[in-house]
């Protein structure tokens, strides 16, 4: 009996395949090309994707809406979960500007735990830190100098740094130990410092300049500080060498090592390092701003808590939340997304902690439309090679943010296509030169991702995912995201 009702079902599949050939003249598997047609988007999609050699073995998901009715019109695995790399900042910071708000503040505070008598404090000197990732030497000076304009030069007692703001853990879970010594690993305090005006907290910037053939190279750390030491072990070699330096932190120290060649005709090269507890990193540019503002003290240098109730001396508050999204999206920071999560678990749950802040983005997603059971979250950079998120659930994100007050802010944060300035340029300033774009970019270890917005050569607006996983290279990822958005790269 199977033998015979398999032989009458493929008598009429053929009879059905023969009749839609006579009506057509097409078969069904014919492509847009074979019947004389223009391909549509989607299959214009579909045969890059298979014919991609670097996309061979990998997974890309891809997921396009219409960015006015948010209707999906086109989507390659956009329901499998993937690896969102720095795409994850684009949750964190929608769920920081509906929990904190585009004005919201980080504040750091001086406090004096005791009385001023005869330009002397009889008692302690606190630095207490609430989360500014924006704290530059120049506001260490600042603070030194209000302690100063209150009538204190001398300080009978220690000065201590506050950091219980936020827990004490310092690495988000998933972090490769291989990654914690460099800018995008750096370790996360509520007492923190930056080096320059691109935030980086929790760093220095080693520079390395050739010398005379022969010799060691030239190496500056900056801010100059005695908590990171160098061990140049380096050396200059003849203008026709070829450049092979290695640096490196020590874990657990704070102790830097340089190794291998510079030409003596190389540029300069500079580093971002990360420290190894960046609250000790803030106090000794506190240290350094007292003493150069004749202040001296009789105790000690430390971490402690702060007296609960006691008026500061002064208060410094960050640039707000619209402004710092911008080196935060623009540059992809990752100190500036995790410390956004403790910040928003501070907030919401009065604990500092990773687990905490967690909660409040799946919190934020869920009332905006992810469907949060399908994703998995660990931490707010994407860093970690454990998130796991679908196209589609991007592209429904960002499709809910453009009915949110504080829309403005989220969109101008995100990089543009092919603007030279920095900081509107971003990651994608040399990509895209001749596209409307505004997208987050993403790069972890075989993973690459692109997601936001574009107006098309005819004036569609559209919101888009490109999520490639799995790649042997992920610098290919950039120029095979291009060759999807652009149809004349294809």
């Amino acid at each position: 009996m199977t033998a015979k009702h398999y032989s009458f079902g493929a008598l009429f599949l053929f009879l059905c395949v023969l009749a839609l050939i006579v009506a057509t003249g097409h078969e069904p598997g014919d492509s847009a090309e074979e019947r004389g047609e223009e391909r549509t988007m989607g299959e214009k999609l579909d045969q890059f994707i298979k014919n991609e050699p670097n996309l061979q073995g990998a997974i890309a998901g891809i997921s396009v809406r219409d960015a006015t009715s948010g209707e999906k019109i086109y989507s390659h695995m956009g329901d499998i979960r993937m690896r969102p790399a720095s795409n994850m900042k684009l949750l964190t910071a929608a769920a920081a500007l509906s929990v904190l708000g585009e004005d919201y503040t980080f504040s750091t505070e001086v406090i004096a735990d005791g009385s001023t008598q005869k330009n002397r404090l009889n008692g302690d000197l606190f630095l207490k830190g609430k989360g500014d990732p924006t704290l530059l030497p120049a506001d260490f000076d600042t603070f030194a100098q209000k302690v100063k304009e209150n009538g204190i030069d001398v300080i009978d007692g220690d000065i201590i740094g506050d950091d219980t703001w936020y827990d004490d853990v310092r690495l988000s879970p998933d972090l490769i130990w291989s990654d914690e010594h460099w800018y995008y690993g750096a370790q996360i305090s509520a007492l923190t410092a930056s080096p320059d005006k691109d935030y980086d907290a929790g760093t220095v910037i080693v520079e390395v300049s050739p010398g005379n053939a022969g010799e060691k190279p030239n190496v500056t750390v900056s801010p100059d500080t005695d908590y990171v030491q160098v061990k140049n072990q380096a050396k200059t070699i003849a203008a026709d060498g070829e450049e092979d330096l290695t640096l490196e932190r020590v874990h657990g120290e704070n102790t830097i090592t340089i190794e291998g060649a510079i030409p003596a005709d190389a540029a300069n090269v500079k580093e971002w390092m990360a420290v190894w507890e960046p609250t000790g990193y803030a106090m000794d540019l506190f240290r350094q701003s007292l003493k150069e503002h004749g202040i001296s003290w009789t105790g000690e240098v430390k971490t402690g808590v702060a007296p609960a109730n006691t008026e500061p001396l002064y208060t410094h508050a960050s640039m707000p939340l619209s402004d710092l999204l911008v080196p935060f999206m623009k540059l992809s920071n990752n100190t500036h997304a995790e410390m956004l999560v403790k910040e928003m678990g501070k907030v919401v749950h009065g604990v500092g902690s990773w687990e905490k802040g967690l909660e409040v983005v799946e919190a934020e997603m869920e009332k905006l439309g992810m469907n949060t059971e399908t994703l998995l979250i660990r931490d707010g950079s994407g860093i970690s090679h454990v998130n796991l998120l679908p196209p589609n659930e991007i592209t429904k994100l960002l499709f809910a943010v453009q009915e949110q007050d504080w829309f403005e802010a989220y969109l101008h944060a995100l990089p543009v296509a092919g603007a030279s300035a920095r900081m509107n340029g971003g990651t994608l300033r040399y990509r895209l030169e001749d596209k409307n774009v505004q997208a987050k970019t993403g790069t972890i270890y075989g993973v690459s991702t692109l997601s936001g917005y574009m107006e098309t050569d005819s004036g569609d607006k559209l919101i888009f995912s490109i999520m490639l996983n799995n790649l042997l290279d992920e610098d290919e990822g950039s120029a095979i995201e291009d060759k999807l958005i652009n149809p004349k790269l294809q």
